[in-house]
């Protein structure tokens, strides 16, 4: 049974990220071989899930680490 509020609890800081690095969100599609879609649904908080080869390749162009990017909001 799946549940739509499942991962509503986690917060990805992107926005943050990239602005204190002064990339925009299309230069890091380009860069982790992503479409500037399927980044900014990641952006948006709106993803379901995220596989580790594009959290890999995010925290690689970013000089960052999963938890810089990854909040979690308890309830």
């Amino acid at each position: 049974m799946g549940n739509d509020t499942e991962g509503t609890n986690i917060m990805v800081k992107l926005d943050d990220l990239l602005h204190a690095r002064r990339m925009t969100l299309t230069e890091l599609a380009e860069r982790v071989g992503l479409t500037l879609a399927n980044l900014s649904i990641l952006k948006t908080g709106k993803a379901k899930a995220i596989r580790f080869s594009t959290l890999e390749a995010i925290c690689r162009e970013l000089d960052c680490q999963p938890g810089d990017l990854l909040a979690y909001l308890p309830e």
